[in-house]
C-alpha cells in the first residue's frame, strides 16, 4: 500500500489562519524584517515568499536587500538598527550568506528576542536547556506536521540523518525532550551502516541536503518520512527521498515540494507572533 501523503501546504493554512486570528486582537501590527544579501535567485523566491505570508496574516513586512559584496560592518550595523527599531518584533537574515561573510557572527548580533529563525545562540541554548524561547522553524515545522496528521513521537524511534545547528541537532533535542519522548539517533554521512541505522526508525527525518539519499532499503514498512531537502536539477525540485520507490514503503511522507517548505514559512509567522507578545506585553 502506497504512503500517505502529509500534506504541508494544508497544514500551513491552518497555521496561517490561527496566526491571522491572532494578529486581529492585537492593538498593534507586528512588524517582521527580512534581509537578503547578494542575488541567488533560491534566497529572492523563498524571501517573496516569506514576506507574502505575513502581509496575508496581517505583519507589516519590511524588507531591506544588500549586494553580495556588502562588508560585514555594514550588515552588522543594519541588524543593530533593526535591533533598535521598536516597531521591528523579528528580524529574519536569509541564509546562506555569501561568501566572505561571517553568518554565525550575523546571527549572533540579532536581539534574541527578534531571532525569528531561532538559530541565536541564546535561543539554541534555551532549547538545550529544555526552557520555553524561540524554536528554529524547520524543526518546528516538523514537529507540527507530525501532530497535524495524528503521528504518535512518544515512544517511537526517530532517525535524524543531518547534523546541522539549522535541522538536525535542534531537531533532536526536541524530539527528545519530556513530554514528547521519542528516542532519537543523529545520524549523519560518516554514520557506519547508515540504510540500517535508517531502517530502525519509525519516524525517518531527512536533512542532509542530498539529493535522493533515503532510498527504499532506508525505510523501514510503515515509516513516516520527513523530507526536509530541496534541491533544484534537470527534473525539477527533489528531496533528500527517493520518492517513488519510498513511497511504496513508508506508512507516511512528506513531498517535495509542497511538504515541510510550506510550514517552514508559517512557523517563522508563529515565531513574530511569540516574539511581538513577548516584546510588548
Amino acid at each position: 500500500m502506497a504512503a500517505r501523503i502529509l500534506d504541508g501546504k494544508e497544514s500551513a493554512r491552518k497555521v496561517k489562519a490561527e496566526v491571522a486570528a491572532s494578529v486581529g486582537t492585537f492593538g498593534y501590527q507586528p512588524g517582521l524584517a527580512t534581509v537578503l544579501v547578494g542575488d541567488d535567485p533560491a534566497s529572492h523566491t523563498y524571501v517573496k515568499g516569506k514576506r507574502r505570508d505575513a502581509e496575508e496574516v496581517g505583519i507589516r513586512s519590511v524588507h531591506h536587500e544588500l549586494p553580495a559584496d556588502v562588508s560585514q560592518a555594514r550588515l552588522e550595523q543594519l541588524i543593530t538598527e533593526l535591533n533598535r527599531d521598536p516597531d521591528i518584533d523579528g528580524i529574519l537574515v536569509q541564509l546562506p550568506l555569501p561568501a566572505g561573510l561571517d553568518s554565525e557572527k550575523i546571527v549572533s548580533t540579532i536581539d534574541p528576542v527578534k531571532d525569528v529563525d531561532g538559530l541565536h545562540p541564546h535561543n539554541l541554548g534555551l532549547l538545550v536547556l529544555g526552557r520555553p524561547g524561540l524554536r528554529p522553524c524547520t524543526p518546528s515545522a516538523i514537529m507540527r506536521i507530525l501532530g497535524e496528521h495524528g503521528i504518535e513521537v512518544s515512544g517511537k524511534t526517530a532517525v535524524v540523518i543531518g547534523r546541522s545547528f539549522l535541522v538536525g541537532r535542534p531537531l533532536s533535542l526536541m524530539m527528545s525532550e519530556r513530554g514528547v519522548d521519542a528516542t532519537v539517533t543523529l545520524a549523519h554521512s560518516r554514520t557506519a551502516g547508515l540504510p540500517r541505522v535508517a531502517a530502525s526508525a519509525d519516524i525517518l527525518v531527512a536533512a542532509a541536503g542530498v539529493p535522493r539519499l533515503v532510498t527504499a532499503e532506508f525505510v523501514k514498512p510503515g515509516a513516516a518520512v520527513i523530507d526536509v531537502g530541496i534541491s533544484r536539477t534537470g527534473d525539477g525540485l527533489i528531496g533528500d527521498v527517493d520518492f517513488e520507490p519510498v513511497h511504496e514503503v513508508a506508512g507516511a511522507i512528506t513531498p517535495v515540494p509542497g511538504g515541510v517548505g510550506p510550514m517552514t514559512r508559517a512557523m517563522l509567522l508563529v515565531n513574530t507572533l511569540e516574539a511581538a507578545q513577548a516584546r510588548r506585553d
